[in-house]
């Protein structure tokens, strides 16, 4: 079931532009913040609320907690070109720059944001966790100053994290793409074919590397929603660009035991997340 954050706060005029905060359940100052982002495919009908249990489960662990909202797509969209989608079909992944706008605004807000909400929060120490799709934007995130000159998310320097924990993440658009992963998400994502390689440029995580930014990925082996090809080409890439991304594979987990607080995948999670905030 949700849990209830301990606070909400806007970081933009929208509806799906808020934050929700989860205090460390100890009532600890000085906590490390973890910023987590939701998956869903970048699709509408999955929000934050399926990732509230870990929220909570990491708040219990002694973290503050921001789960981000931001605007996916949705039944009325359709890619440029592409059919409409069938009746009962899923809808469109993402919005074109909307939910980069958004991941960008809520990440620079969240210092301000955190130190009013969560005043125990230590913001000098983030963290920046996603699962599926929300991995891919984590790991977005944590590569906006490499971004193509002239990107509007593109930061001057490498934003102040302690690092990413990408949880089955849609790391590589690529592999992502061959795999069909998510119906065709990816490519939904990036507006259509037509515009696929222009705007991968500046939205694909293993095009956007080194970052210089600690990065570990947890990957279920059985995991047939996000496969762990997807990851493995990530950390190909990561490596031959000069950068080392830790890869921890566990045996007979999915996609959906990393979220679970009834897991042990998830307390595997929790570790990879303190070695980075700690």
């Amino acid at each position: 079931p949700p849990v209830a954050p301990d606070a909400t706060a806007a970081y933009g005029d929208h509806p799906d532009q808020v934050v929700d905060f989860y205090a460390p359940r100890d009532g600890r100052t000085g906590a490390p913040l973890v910023v987590l982002l939701h998956g869903g495919a970048w699709r509408a009908p999955y929000d934050r609320a399926h990732v509230s249990p870990l929220a909570d489960f990491l708040a219990r662990r002694g973290f503050a907690v921001a789960s981000v909202e931001y605007r996916r797509g949705g039944e009325e969209q359709h890619a440029p070109g592409a059919d409409p989608v069938a009746p009962g079909a899923d809808p469109v992944a993402g919005r074109w720059p909307e939910t980069f706008d958004d991941v960008a605004a809520a990440l620079d807000a969240m210092p301000v944001l955190a130190a009013r909400e969560l005043p125990g929060a230590d913001v000098r120490r983030i963290v920046v966790t996603g699962h599926s799709a929300g991995g891919h934007l984590a790991l977005w995130a944590a590569a906006r100053h490499v971004l193509p000159e002239g990107s509007p998310w593109r930061l001057p320097a490498p934003p102040p994290l302690r690092g990413v924990v990408a949880l089955a993440p849609i790391a590589d658009f690529a592999a992502a793409v061959e795999l069909g992963v998510c119906g065709g998400a990816v490519t939904q994502l990036l507006g259509g074919e037509g515009d696929f390689e222009d705007r991968a440029a500046h939205a694909d995580p293993g095009a956007l590397l080194p970052t210089g930014i600690a990065t570990a990925i947890v990957q279920g082996v059985e995991d047939i929603v996000v496969p762990q090809a997807v990851s493995e080409a990530y950390v190909d890439a990561a490596a031959k660009s000069g950068e080392t991304v830790g890869l921890t594979l566990l045996g007979g987990v999915g996609h959906f035991p990393l979220i679970d607080p009834a897991a042990d995948a998830c307390a595997v999670v929790a570790e990879e997340i303190t070695q980075l905030a700690w």
